[in-house]
């Protein structure tokens, strides 16, 4: 047996693996020794070994393309990874996934949007899959933690190596409560080229990718690409057309993606197939509350901010109210979780909140 997974780590460190070789151990008719030997390359076995050191760790595991808990989705990409690196748990990677991305630089109300939606998801028995990057991803994350949901982080690094550094206490507590995994061997630094491999993983892995803020050249659009490619649903969130953060994800609806406003929109295109459990003991995640019950005044001063930073003397202005109105109300919408506030005094509306819904119907009538 150990044998056999050094074949596969020696596989993996080949310099380059063609395609139908990749294909033959897709379908089973060769084995990594035959792949190993025929490349025609001594394989690292010193390295190798410190793969092998490496899984002995509490907690880790190496999932190959002849294992049956290698994720079914991705083992059908056009490249499959022919190994895993694991952290955490290996059922995680078969679980129902939608994959979150976006940009590294969001702003306030994005990381919000992000964290929210993926709350929302979480809470439905949906796993969140992201690549633990700083911004949107490092949201999305802490939202499925939030609802005590599942997520799955794919490193651009090896298993052994956290990037960001800032984000170790974050990979562990995805390690509990998901899986951290990685196509790149130990010791193998954050290169700018993985990245781009790993975004195929991200994508390969989930029924669908979200994409929160994203500006038109953001590597977010890659996964959005290759999500495409892979037969995948894609979803963006809209942003105000004053943004650089929305440009992408402008570009992305423009060409077909599906405008997500809540997660409902995200739901119901997801394949017919897939199936999750909700959490139906966990409290509804906030950006799921609708608010029906505000008066005029709270919705004339919720009308007034702003998807983007919004200063209180131009909330006074449109709404028409006194500054004290103003300042009370706006207190009551961010505890309600309608509105965050953002440095320099200033506020902004979450994105796909139910109300525009509302004022919608509500403008139907009048």
């Amino acid at each position: 047996m150990e044998a056999e997974l050094a074949d596969w780590l020696a596989l993996n460190r080949l310099p380059t693996l063609p395609r139908e070789a990749l294909g033959a151990l897709v379908e089973g008719s060769a084995s990594p020794g035959d792949v190993v030997a025929a490349a025609r390359v001594t394989p690292d076995w010193q390295a190798v070994a410190g793969d092998l050191v490496w899984l002995e760790g509490r907690g880790r595991h190496l999932v190959t393309l002849a294992a049956p808990t290698y994720p079914m989705r991705l083992r059908h990409i056009a490249d499959p990874p022919p190994v895993l690196f694991v952290l955490g748990d290996t059922a995680a990677l078969g679980s129902a996934q939608v994959a979150m991305v976006g940009s590294r630089q969001a702003t306030p109300c994005g990381l919000e949007t992000a964290r929210r939606l993926a709350a929302a998801l979480a809470a439905r028995g949906l796993t969140v899959t992201s690549g633990l990057a700083l911004g949107v991803d490092a949201a999305s994350h802490r939202g499925a933690l939030d609802a005590g949901g599942l997520t799955v982080a794919v490193a651009g690094a090896g298993p052994d190596r956290v990037y960001p550094r800032q984000h170790r206490r974050l990979a562990n507590t995805i390690a509990d409560n998901g899986a951290l995994i990685s196509e790149f061997p130990p010791g193998t630094p954050p290169l700018a080229g993985n990245f781009p491999r790993r975004n195929r993983i991200i994508s390969g892995l989930s029924l669908g990718v979200l994409v929160v803020e994203a500006a038109r050249r953001s590597g977010s659009l890659i996964t959005a690409r290759l999500a495409g490619e892979q037969g995948r649903e894609v979803f963006a969130v809209p942003g105000p057309i004053q943004s650089p953060l929305a440009g992408g994800c402008h570009d992305l609806i423009r060409h077909g993606a599906k405008l997500v406003e809540n997660v409902s929109d995200v739901l119901e295109e997801l394949p017919a197939g897939a199936s999750w459990t909700s959490r139906q003991n966990r409290a509804e995640p906030p950006f799921e509350l609708a608010p029906n019950d505000l008066d005029a005044a709270q919705r004339s001063v919720l009308g007034s901010v702003a998807h983007h930073a919004t200063d209180v003397d131009t909330v006074i202005a449109r709404s028409g109210l006194t500054a004290d109105k103003v300042s009370s109300i706006l207190l009551a919408l961010e505890l309600r979780g309608l509105i965050v506030p953002v440095p320099g005094g200033a506020y902004c509306r979450i994105t796909g909140q139910a109300d525009s819904r509302h004022n919608h119907h509500e403008r139907k009538r009048t």
